[in-house]
């Protein structure tokens, strides 16, 4: 089959997938990277013909999920009613986000609640403290979920054969000198985090940041989200304040934890 065939292929493991829902998708992500581009942008971005992928952008466009301006495409206001859904789906959301508000406030920092999905870290929910720094990060972001506080602090709850697929998926690439890239050394960190409870990111996804997660957990013992604080190293790594954050954040999940196990 050809680039463009809009048959049917296999993915990496076996099943098989639509071809023209694939290529609708690769033009959806190279708008998300691009924020606004043309068809002939798209089409080098992609390796569909310029043809092709002005025929999905006009499929899109009918369903609301791409806007045009002159010859540059954006993505569509439909997304964020489907975002808005998916998040009113998760698992005690309506407990969580007031709880992650409470964290910033009393932090005075960056707090997030991230969840693993399709072996991503992905931001649920995000408010920002009184001295909390703006942060490249939005809502629905999908971060490496080895290079951040919250992948990792899940990860150590997850049984060891999810993190081996999600290891053998992704790879562990470096976003910068502190990010761990070894296998075995990953495992180390994951098994100190079980020990104390928490994780750290000591500028291992962005320099000069630094942040604490603790993992939630359901009734079950299995890992269901985590909870954040990010904010500045200098900051940050002092002992004081990293063992104020630690323990706002076994608090406030305790709470969670406790909310949902009874709601």
């Amino acid at each position: 089959m050809g680039t463009d065939d809009p048959g049917r292929t296999g993915d990496r493991d076996g099943r098989n997938t639509i071809k023209a829902v694939d290529t609708s998708l690769s033009i959806v992500e190279a708008l998300k990277r691009e924020r606004t581009a043309k068809v002939s942008e798209l089409a080098q971005l992609t390796g569909h013909s310029k043809a092709n992928v002005y025929k999905h952008l006009n499929t899109l466009k009918a369903q609301g999920f791409v806007e045009r301006d002159d010859d540059e495409f954006r993505l569509g206001l439909g997304y964020l009613d489907l975002g808005g859904l998916v998040r009113e789906q998760l698992e005690g959301q309506h407990i969580i986000k007031p709880k992650i508000a409470e964290i910033a406030d009393k932090t005075e920092e960056v707090a997030q609640y991230m969840v693993e999905s399709n072996g991503k870290s992905v931001i649920v929910f995000k408010e920002v403290g009184h001295q909390g720094v703006s942060l490249r990060t939005r809502v629905g972001a999908q971060l490496p979920i080895h290079q951040v506080a919250s992948g990792k602090a899940m990860l150590a709850f997850m049984p060891d054969a999810r993190v081996d697929e999600i290891v053998q998926r992704h790879g562990l690439p470096a976003a910068t000198e502190n990010t761990i890239t070894d296998p075995e050394t990953l495992n180390d960190e994951l098994a100190e985090i079980r020990e104390r409870g928490y994780a750290t990111n000591r500028s291992e996804s962005t320099k000069k940041l630094f942040a604490v997660s603790v993992p939630v957990m359901s009734v079950s013992e299995n890992v269901i989200g985590a909870c954040t604080v990010s904010g500045p190293t200098h900051r940050m790594n002092d002992t004081g304040k990293t063992s104020q954050v630690v323990e706002t954040l076994r608090s406030v999940t305790n709470e969670i934890e406790l909310n949902l196990a009874h709601s």
